[in-house]
């Protein structure tokens, strides 16, 4: 057991009989009444984000977690299997588990968040930016640059990505997984 003292960012929480990620935190101590913290809360299962104050000096209750660095191989109809890079062990996880499943490539080295108590994936973290090609595009239409134009493009993954005019197929690109926005070509 823990008190509102011991809260960080990344750290995992039971509250409200469901497992909670702290993502921001603010002590705050007005000149008038007690001292509390401030604290924004995303939920390992429904992903949901919460805003909750803390009272000062209050009990929480901390989750043991473990990060560990999966290799994913391959989906089936119920969910992806990854493979621990260091134990060779695999783990199927369901469908609404894995957020941006769509821009996964076999062999993608993807955390995954292990409760060390029941020895259970909590939730799947992918890495910020992945390197993908281009499977199709339409061609861009020179001279057209007014405002930035964008077209959609189709990557290896079948996911559907907007990027700039100058993108054509069999172009590796660099994508940002949490917001499916093309960042660069890679070379």
């Amino acid at each position: 057991m823990a008190t509102t003292a011991d809260i960080k960012n990344g750290l995992v929480i039971k509250f409200n009989n469901d497992l909670f990620s702290i993502t921001e935190f603010l002590h705050v101590k007005p000149g008038k009444g007690p001292a509390f913290v401030r604290t924004k809360l995303k939920s390992l299962t429904t992903g949901k984000v919460i805003d909750n104050t803390f009272n000062s000096g209050v009990n929480i209750f901390p989750v043991r977690v473990e990060r560990r660095v999966f290799q994913y191989l391959y989906a089936e109809e119920f969910g992806y299997t990854f493979m621990d890079n260091e134990t060779f062990e695999q783990i199927t996880l369901d469908k609404a588990m894995v957020e941006g499943a769509d821009l996964m490539k076999e062999g993608l080295e993807v955390e995954i968040l292990i409760n060390t108590e029941t020895d259970l994936p909590i939730s799947c973290d992918m890495p910020l930016f992945v390197e993908l090609v281009v499977t199709y595009t339409e061609p861009g239409i020179k001279g057209d640059t007014a405002n930035s134009p964008k077209k959609p493009a189709t990557v290896e993954t079948g996911a559907t990505i907007t990027v700039p005019l100058f993108i054509q197929t069999d172009e590796k690109i660099k994508v940002d997984t949490r917001t499916y926005e093309y960042v660069e070509r890679v070379k």
